[in-house]
């Protein structure tokens, strides 16, 4: 009973809210600030991926922001998981255009009175991946073995067994789904933010699939050994990635001409086949090929605040698929954000100032306390 009307409340606040709240205008990116990260790393002793495939031991890195606070029974109970995008790492989620709107004192995600956990997730970041010397023969991992590795650093590593809320963006969007199904109640909320909670296909894979190949048909590639990066294969594969992440607003504002648009593609080609390693592109790229929450959407039962963003290439608004999905979740709302001089595309996903607001309400809403 008392989850239900939680819900119902909750459903009806943001409803609410998403009636009489406008979107913000663009404005000056906030500078940077240096926050008060605490490093960690949890080994997990002889991982058993959902391939059969076995690592030793699988390193997971992960930040944290805040204390953690224990109710009567010694329990923490003021933890929030915060999930990267493909390719990202903990440190994507402290960009001064998300950290700087959400972290602050009487922001949303205000570190004095919440614990931040900010997982690198397997493949990326500090935690362990292909370049760590297994290259192709690293275990092929996907979103399920991404989500039981966070389970047991939460639990065994840090010995959190509750969330007040899990946040994902893209790829961590998608995780929101599956840690809904997987762990049932672990959090009390969800709130996935630019994905589809449907089996990636269409447009959506066959860039990814073309990405890989990309990369794959680099005679530099040499399955996966070689002495250094395929940049003609990971170049391309950028090629397709910008395309997927633009925003064509913004874009014509900010490069209204040939050479301005030119030099913006060959700075963000450059640096992403710079700072990149190929085998480490093709597993994360890859790891969604099996991810298909659609079936057991029915077993979400916690509110979930579902956001994307109208002009989401990834994911767009005409295939209607939200419409469908989101009536199978029974607490959950779905908001689009309409296209606006501060909407990013796909990036809007931490573009806080954009859609802090529903967050904030959220939380409200869903607080048990």
């Amino acid at each position: 009973m008392r989850l239900a009307a939680l819900a119902l409340l909750f459903s009806s606040a943001i409803a609410a809210s998403a009636q009489t709240m406008s979107a913000p205008t663009a404005q000056t990116p906030p500078a940077a600030t240096t926050w008060p990260t605490q490093d960690g790393t949890y080994i997990i002793k002889n991982f058993r991926f959902g391939t059969g495939e076995t690592l030793p031991e699988l390193k997971l890195h992960y930040l944290t922001l805040g204390t953690p606070h224990r109710n009567a029974a010694g329990h923490i109970d003021n933890a929030i998981l915060l999930l990267h995008g493909t390719g990202g790492s903990a440190h994507s989620l402290l960009a001064p255009q998300f950290s700087n709107i959400l972290f602050g004192p009487g922001q949303p995600l205000d570190i004095t009175k919440y614990y931040l956990i900010f997982p690198d997730d397997i493949g990326h970041g500090q935690s362990s991946k292909p370049s760590d010397g297994l290259h192709m023969r690293f275990p092929h991992y996907d979103y399920d073995d991404m989500v039981s590795s966070q389970h047991t650093m939460l639990m065994d590593g840090l010995h959190v067994d509750h969330l007040r809320l899990i946040f994902g963006t893209s790829m961590g969007c998608m995780q929101s789904f599956v840690w809904g199904e997987t762990y049932p109640n672990f959090a009390d909320a969800l709130m996935p933010m630019a994905c589809l909670p449907v089996q990636i296909a269409g447009r959506n894979r066959m860039m990814r699939y073309m990405a890989i190949e990309n990369i794959k048909n680099d005679p530099g590639w040499k399955n996966g050994e070689y002495p250094t990066e395929p940049t003609v294969g990971l170049r391309t594969a950028y090629e397709i990635f910008l395309i997927m992440g633009s925003s064509p607003l913004q874009m014509q504002k900010n490069e209204p001409t040939r050479a301005e648009a030119e030099a913006y593609a060959d700075k963000y080609l450059a640096r992403g086949v710079a700072n990149t390693d190929a085998n480490d592109f093709i597993y994360y790229t890859d790891a969604s090929r099996n991810y298909d929450p659609s079936a057991r959407l029915s077993t979400i039962t916690v509110p979930v605040l579902w956001i994307n963003s109208a002009d989401d290439f990834i994911n767009p608004p005409e295939l209607g698929i939200a419409e469908k999905m989101v009536p199978l979740m029974p607490h959950a709302k779905f908001i689009l954000i309409p296209i606006s001089d501060a909407t990013r595309g796909h990036g809007t996903h931490t573009q806080a100032a954009v859609w802090k607001d529903y967050m904030a309400d959220f939380l409200r809403q869903t607080d048990k306390n």
